[in-house]
């Protein structure tokens, strides 16, 4: 079985043997394949080698401990802080790299005069602990999808189930399971933005431990994830917790809500989907947090190819300590002298709303980092088939992890030229990666203790 390329021709995929798993079948990589990881692949499945042009290197290993010289007080020093733009991207000069740009960021172009991609040059940085591409070598001639790929089986410990996809839904398992660092600790701001420039912000702690990460994780789970807001006073005490299972068709995902006005937690099945997201002012739908999450059920995804894009990429300066949310977040679009962009390959894989299924999406097209598995950018249709929302993720990788994540995440709704910045975490405490965590963490009791 091989999937037709519409864009770049993939890699040579190897060999593959049909496995079947429940009620679905996916293909697994042959032993030739997983042995490829680590040697014309990187550990991950990315190519290991550089493009033709040189604009985007061979991966090295990646950034995966702090680089000397670096100001020991700033978790989130920048490696590049030296390096200078090669060139920008405006409207005048967008059709020049149209070839490399997605829908949503030819639109903020055209849209507002001001915006611009500052595009710097290609730093492969994503690394992970050895024992993660160990993990993910030891399970990947084993992972199958099940259920119409509503979950994955086979997989205990592994972040990049098929790090060889033969399928669109493969690549967003690969991303819904990637590594971030093991348990942790974020606290971050989220700002819903008006036409005008002005925002409530909103103040936010998650912890969040997926199941491999733990000693002992209930049957059947990816992660478990609680949210507690602190700001603002309209707001502060409310919390979330999400119990995600693996195979969602045959378990689903468990949500409770406490509200401090009435003191009682509540089961809140509709956080999924496209509910709009707690404190995003109607920006966004829940399975909008982080690019996607939650069951891939109410699309048919489609792998495009891969491409070479200008992507959000090593944001090391959005973090800076002189870096204020409000030098960030302006009137129309985000501060993009912040924001660095470089080239590199991604996957493109296409989600169309299948027949008799209900999203406020008709069709989302994810472009995803090929190194890290994470989702670069999403560009999201409206029942119409008009372009709705952009949605850009601003990558780190955070060597003292080490992990590929995000200095935050913003979508862009084109039609009411507003935005939401998620996840911001300058100005606030560095993120905890690798904390020790408790399954009783996420139980409605704790819920309760932490919200009062």
């Amino acid at each position: 079985m091989r999937i037709k390329m519409q864009l770049k021709p993939l890699f040579a995929m190897g060999v593959f043997a049909l496995m079947t798993a429940s009620a679905a079948s996916s293909w697994a990589a042959s032993a030739a394949d997983v042995a490829r990881l680590g040697k014309d692949l990187t550990p991950t499945g990315a190519e290991k080698a550089g493009n033709k042009d040189g604009s985007i290197p061979a991966w090295g290993g990646g950034l995966a401990t702090r680089p000397a010289g670096l100001d020991a007080s700033n978790p989130y020093a920048d490696p590049f802080a030296s390096e200078k733009p090669l060139y920008t991207v405006t409207a005048a000069n967008m059709a020049q790299y149209k070839d490399k740009l997605t829908p949503g960021q030819m639109a903020l172009l055209k849209s507002f005069p001001t915006y611009k991609m500052n595009v710097y040059a290609s730093q492969r940085t994503a690394a992970m602990p050895q024992q993660q591409y160990d993990n993910i070598k030891a399970e990947a001639g084993a992972a199958a999808l099940v259920s119409g790929g509503n979950g994955i089986a086979n997989v205990s410990k592994s972040s990049t189930p098929f790090p060889i996809p033969q399928s669109g839904v493969e690549v967003i398992w690969n991303h819904v399971t990637r590594y971030r660092g093991g348990n942790i600790i974020r606290n971050s701001n989220v700002f819903p933005v008006q036409t005008n420039g002005a925002f409530t912000a909103v103040s936010r702690t998650e912890t969040a431990s997926w199941a491999s990460s733990m000693d002992k994780p209930d049957p059947n789970r990816l992660f478990y994830y609680f949210a507690y807001d602190s700001a603002p006073a309209s707001l502060a005490g409310s919390s979330l917790m999400v119990i995600e299972p693996m195979n969602q068709a045959d378990e689903s995902r468990q949500v409770w809500t406490y509200n401090p006005g009435s003191r009682r937690v509540m089961r809140a099945p509709e956080v999924a989907y496209d509910s709009p997201s707690n404190g995003a002012d109607g920006l966004a739908t829940v399975d909008d947090y982080d690019g996607f999450n939650g069951s891939p059920d109410r699309y048919d995804w489609k792998l495009v190819g891969k491409k070479e894009m200008l992507i959000s990429y090593n944001n090391y300066r959005m973090l800076a300590p002189s870096v204020k949310p409000t030098d960030l977040v302006k009137p129309g679009h985000m501060n993009q002298d912040l924001v660095r962009y470089e080239p590199h390959r991604v996957w493109v894989v296409e989600a169309t709303l299948k027949a008799g299924k209900r999203h406020v999406y008709a069709k989302r097209v994810f472009y995803i980092d090929e190194d890290s598995w994470q989702i670069a950018h999403a560009d999201s249709y409206d029942g119409r088939g008009e372009l709705w929302r952009a949605h850009e993720l601003n990558s780190v990788q955070f060597y003292n992890a080490p992990a590929t994540w995000l200095a935050c995440e913003v979508q862009y709704d084109l039609q009411a030229r507003r935005y939401l910045v998620t996840g911001l975490v300058n100005a606030t405490k560095p993120i905890k990666f690798g904390a020790k965590i408790d399954r009783n963490t996420f139980t409605t009791d704790a819920m309760k203790r932490a919200s009062n």
